[in-house]
């Protein structure tokens, strides 16, 4: 069983004001509101993990204007660890459903994301899903929603600065739910576009050479490189050893800060599409999520915008239906747009799809290191999913 551990918000002030974005109504006080959050504290996402909940608290608090509270109702928070264990997911949620919560969010990993929609169908609780970007989760029930982008929008951002209309397109990613995923949404997105598309799957724990040799010899047009974790290093430097950078262009998202040194020379490469990095969108909300995260010993990175998000939505749903009523919280939801760390943002009322920006990037070599510059902001409407009805 996953280790719940509660943080405490207690955090005492008036009703938050629309000018800092917070969600605002008439009420009186009100019981607190329990929220479950299973995430990855530990496990191989373990990073993502932390950049996530970084993000939540600041979220939370910039939501509430420092309160913790809407409408009078305080926001208690409680964490369980997945580690990134379906089974353990899943036997936290039911122990938060069982005590009577009716918002569950978080994780960064996509097949723990499914499982947790699927509690959320079974049990009608609000799911507001985190990092993970699996496609399935889109229009997946009516209670399910996601605080971050999904692959079929990484795939439209490459869509938007790589030409592949006639070209055999392969993708490189780990056999699970997210790089299945990711292949099913290139199929869909650059396959529209007129490429051929394959695979090349590596399952868990696998040396990855023999793998790297498989997408040699596909005679690859394109290389489309979907990867998460904490061998994410070790994949690049496959790639690199084996000469895939030399044999045909490589594209792939810009991960979290820590992979930025693996890429190498190859950087100059490789075609970055980006979720986000620090300091991508500029505005206010970004500099405020950057500067709470800061003043609590973090640090911004790829998924902190993915926890502040969840932090907005579950302040809107709050405000809405109280923490209580999930079809209320639901309604709350669709159609609900925002100013997000991203700029505006929008959740799609059919299907519960969050329009964002996305960016074109590319490294930079900052002494012994590599940083990201922007290239690019993608406008979120442009590279929207396909509506699922």
């Amino acid at each position: 069983m996953a280790a719940v551990v509660a943080s405490g918000l207690a955090l005492s002030a008036c009703a938050p004001t629309a000018g800092a974005g917070a969600p605002t109504g008439t009420g009186n006080a009100a019981e607190p509101v329990n929220v479950g959050i299973i995430y990855s504290k530990t496990g191989a996402l373990a990073a993502y993990g932390e950049t996530y909940y970084q993000g939540l608290q600041a979220g939370i608090d910039y939501a509430t204007n420092g309160t913790g509270e809407v409408n009078g109702a305080k926001i208690n928070l409680t964490y369980a660890d997945d580690a990134g264990d379906p089974d353990k997911a899943v036997t936290a949620a039911k122990d938060m459903i069982g005590k009577g919560y009716k918002i569950i969010g978080g994780t960064a990993s996509s097949g723990i994301a499914l499982k947790l929609a699927e509690q959320a169908q079974q049990n009608k609780v609000l799911y507001i899903s985190g990092p993970a970007a699996t496609d399935a989760i889109q229009g997946v029930n009516k209670y399910t929603f996601r605080s971050g982008r999904q692959s079929l929008q990484d795939v439209a951002t490459a869509g938007t600065f790589i030409d592949t209309k006639g070209k055999k397109v392969v993708v490189f990613a780990q056999d699970n739910a997210f790089g299945q995923g990711n292949v099913a949404a290139v199929k869909a997105v650059l396959g529209a576009k007129g490429a051929t598309v394959e695979a090349v799957l590596v399952p868990e724990n696998q040396e990855l050479t023999p793998f790297a040799r498989q997408l040699l010899d596909a005679k690859p047009d394109m290389v489309f490189v979907a990867w998460a974790g904490a061998t994410s290093g070790t994949m690049w430097q496959a790639l690199n050893q084996q000469g895939v950078f030399d044999a045909a262009p490589v594209v792939t998202g810009l991960g979290d800060s820590a992979t930025f040194g693996a890429y190498g020379p190859a950087s100059s490469k490789i075609s970055f599409l980006n979720h986000y990095f620090p300091g991508a969108a500029g505005n206010d909300v970004e500099k405020k999520m950057i500067a709470a995260v800061g003043k609590a010993g973090g640090k911004p990175d790829l998924f902190t915008p993915d926890g502040f998000v969840a932090g907005q939505l579950i302040a809107q749903a709050v405000k809405q239906g109280g923490g209580t009523d999930p079809d209320a919280m639901v309604k709350a939801l669709e159609g609900y747009s925002f100013d997000g760390p991203k700029g505006k943002e929008t959740v799609r009322a059919s299907d519960h799809a969050l329009i964002q920006d996305m960016y074109q990037a590319k490294l930079v070599q900052k002494g012994d290191s590599w940083a990201p510059e922007l290239i690019k902001a993608v406008p979120g409407d442009t590279v929207a999913p396909p509506e699922k009805k």
